[in-house]
């Protein structure tokens, strides 16, 4: 089939155009990113070169990606990445794609190491329990290069992911890979490893809302990363079963939380009897979504 000879700045605009009606909240800018992929240029060259023509097989290759967008497939799936925290991550449908939100929980552990005097991670041990694509480990890696880190998720798919990214940051000789649920994973390991930090992002999506995610979610990103039960408190019950265990004193635990749901993990976590304080950051829209513990 035939492509039509377009220039830059009009594959833009008819982009633009569709994504509008597709009902895409940013349609200039998503259409600018997917574009700018495709070609391997920064978003600024889109405008210097505006007149140039595209490539046959660019103008094809940004048709097809305009048509899985439309119908709903997540961009970050489309160009197989996403920023986090000012780092770059691979994505696939084998994980979830890094919230912004999510980056409050690296804010949580730098300011707590900075406060005990080892900015850089000196003699710390961190966890992240369901790392998926690894962007809490990561960066937590990159940014305190003196830790010991683990990562540890249920998916060898996921896992794969997060060694990629791991990789391509430099960072993957200091963490310590580990498959399985939550702490379970650790069980082969004598004696098993005891933190100071936890962080985690655990599914936290009730069972019977599934159905209600947009399509944009529930259609391409893993279930197992959202589905928290019944309640949406699943993820949390057998994260802090067997936390007292593994958590050191004094120590850390950061989750993120889902909209609506912090008073009831903050009581799951008073049940737990190990807390010292528990108190939560909001998020950029004013939202409770982060639990900060102390022990």
């Amino acid at each position: 089939m035939a492509v039509e000879k377009v220039t830059v700045k009009e594959a833009l605009q008819r982009a633009s155009f569709r994504y509008r009606e597709a009902g895409l909240e940013q349609p200039r800018e998503e259409a600018e990113i997917l574009l700018a992929h495709l070609l391997g240029w920064d978003r600024l060259r889109l405008y210097l070169e505006g007149e140039r023509e595209l490539p046959p097989e660019a103008a094809a290759a940004f048709q097809e990606a305009q048509e899985r967008r439309s119908r709903g497939e997540p961009l970050a799936y489309i160009t197989g990445k996403k920023e986090f925290y000012g780092l770059e991550f691979k994505v696939t449908p084998a994980v979830l794609i890094p919230r912004p939100e999510t980056e409050f929980l690296v804010d949580a552990v730098l300011e707590w190491v900075g406060k005990r005097g080892a900015p850089r991670g000196e003699g710390l041990v961190l966890g992240d329990l369901g790392t998926g694509s690894g962007n809490l480990v990561v960066t937590l890696s990159c940014l305190l290069p003196l830790a010991r880190c683990w990562a540890i998720d249920i998916s060898p798919e996921a896992l794969q992911v997060a060694r990629e990214n791991a990789a391509r940051h430099k960072v993957e000789h200091r963490i310590c890979w580990r498959r399985g649920d939550y702490f379970k994973a650790l069980e082969k390991d004598q004696p098993p490893p005891r933190f100071d930090v936890i962080v985690s992002n655990p599914p936290y999506i009730p069972g019977d809302a599934l159905d209600c995610l947009p399509q944009t979610v529930r259609g391409y990103e893993p279930l197992l990363a959202l589905d928290g039960g019944g309640d949406g408190l699943e993820g949390y019950r057998r994260l802090l079963e067997d936390l007292p265990r593994h958590l050191r004193s004094p120590g850390l635990v950061v989750l993120e939380v889902g909209d609506g749901q912090m008073e009831a993990v903050e009581r799951l976590c008073r049940e737990r009897g190990i807390f010292k304080s528990l108190a939560f950051r909001q998020d950029y829209a004013g939202r409770a979504r982060v639990l900060e513990g102390l022990v």
